[in-house]
């Protein structure tokens, strides 16, 4: 049930970060190099390897999705994780991008996190009582 919600969670703000970012790349060409450079920076922040898996939206309405292999100062590598296909992506051409990559201290940070709040929840209604 934990990492239902928090699978939510991480989708919904993906989203309104990824909805956000595609408002502002609509237009002049310095909002277009802005939007790739956000893009790069997420990419970056992502990572690579097996667990940095994402989905791709280009200019030209093709979908991508895979894990990053590889990614450098103009692209990025998404591999197919189903075909093994190896697609070369430079940042301008991406419209959206959707990724997920939290280590395992991130996940038992944010598992202390909700523990922490259930405890302090639990003796406030205690105390109210």
């Amino acid at each position: 049930m934990f990492k239902k919600l928090m699978a939510i969670a991480l989708v919904t703000l993906m989203l309104h970060v990824t909805y956000s970012q595609t408002a502002l790349a609509h237009g002049t060409p310095e909002k277009e190099a802005r939007f790739a450079e956000k893009v790069k920076s997420g990419i970056a922040k992502l990572g690579t390897g097996k667990d940095a898996l994402v989905k791709v939206k280009l200019r030209d309405g093709t979908k991508l999705s895979g894990y990053i292999s590889e990614a450098d100062e103009s692209s990025f590598v998404v591999v197919d994780s189903k075909t093994g296909a190896h697609t070369t992506i430079p940042y301008p051409q991406v419209k959206q991008v959707k990724g997920n990559n939290l280590s395992s201290g991130a996940w038992f940070a944010i598992g202390v996190g909700v523990i922490v709040g259930v405890v302090i929840l639990v003796l406030v209604a205690s105390k109210g009582h």
